[in-house]
């Protein structure tokens, strides 16, 4: 069926609104940025009830001791709204906020060796992550150490909004390859060595390898086991989660900007996964294996910050019937 065309003067207004937000978020002092942005996330929490009974499902499920403690699983679902709400108002604020001269006080790497390590080799790898914390700030930072990477993101509808993330991902030192349809790209660049960076953690559909995420059947994407077969590719899987900076050695002489305290991530190396240590097993076996093994580093890293999980899709959508699970065995 051919496309709907779409409202040019409607994408037009919203483009135009988007970026009156974007003005006005980077003129205000941010910490009235974020008491603004806290403001909106209760307003979000308020209207958003069918996503709101979504978190608590998925909380209940992943969390069965908290199944009958609803102060506990709220109290979670109102942080994650609250975290993403400032997650999208820092990513505003970055451009202009987080530079060469200003990382230190907002970035860490706590295992920083595990990560540099990877990515100065001449092997192409995949930096895999999840919706957990501000992932996107995992491409600005490696754009900051002088890391050219690539992102698989799926264009935006909004032709004018579409350009605009583009130019600010670009900015960072990121080039772009599209979800859908840019396989050739993806291609060359792995060829190359190249860095691409992708999420890894949303549901796969019927046509997906299942395996356990918070103790459940989920189904996965097969295709980042196989890329990395395929080209040889390390896989390092990375969470870029909100710290308390007093648990950190943070520079005392490298003070954030007034207003800006909030604004302190971890980048962590969950694991370093390398094909090559599983060549003895079949192909169907290695996928399982990797695809299971970059599952659980991704589980640990949301078990230390459940609050900025992005708990809103269904990370179990698709059942494992008994049909699939008799071929899976």
């Amino acid at each position: 069926m051919a496309r709907k065309p779409r409202n040019r003067t409607l994408d037009l207004a919203l483009y135009l609104y988007v970026r009156f937000v974007v003005c006005v978020a980077q003129a205000l002092p941010p910490a009235i940025t974020y008491v603004l942005s806290d403001v909106v996330a209760w307003i979000v929490y308020a209207v958003a009830a069918g996503r709101r009974r979504v978190a608590r499902e998925n909380l209940a499920a992943a969390f069965p001791e908290l199944a009958d403690d609803r102060a506990a699983i709220e109290r979670i679902v109102r942080g994650m709204f609250r975290h993403i709400v400032r997650a999208a108002t820092e990513l505003i604020l970055i451009p202009r906020k987080l530079t060469l001269d200003t990382w230190r006080r907002h970035v860490v790497l706590p295992n920083g060796g595990k990560i540099h390590a990877p990515l100065l080799a001449d092997r192409a790898a995949f930096i895999v992550t999840g919706h957990l914390g501000n992932w996107e700030l995992a491409g600005i930072s490696l754009g900051l150490f002088g890391y050219h990477t690539h992102a698989i993101a799926r264009p935006q509808d909004n032709p004018h909004i579409e350009r605009f993330l583009r130019r600010f991902r670009q900015s960072a030192g990121q080039g772009l390859i599209a979800k859908n349809g840019e396989f050739d790209q993806l291609a060359a660049v792995m060829r190359a060595g190249g860095k691409v960076a992708l999420l890894a953690d949303q549901d796969a559909g019927p046509r997906g390898v299942f395996v356990d995420f918070f103790g459940r059947p989920a189904s996965t994407h097969k295709a980042i086991a196989l890329l990395a077969m395929q080209y040889d590719a390390v896989l390092v899987v990375t969470s870029v989660t909100r710290e308390r900076r007093a648990d950190f050695a943070a520079d005392p002489g490298r003070p954030p900007a007034a207003g800006l305290e909030p604004m302190f991530y971890a980048v962590t190396c969950e694991d370093v996964i390398d094909p090559r240590d599983y060549a003895g097993l079949g192909r169907l076996a290695a996928v399982r294996e990797i695809t299971q093994r970059y599952t659980a580093a991704l589980e640990r890293a949301i078990r230390r910050h459940p609050e900025q999980y992005f708990w809103l899709h269904r990370r179990w959508k698709t059942r494992l019937t008994e049909k699939r699970a008799a071929r899976a065995a």
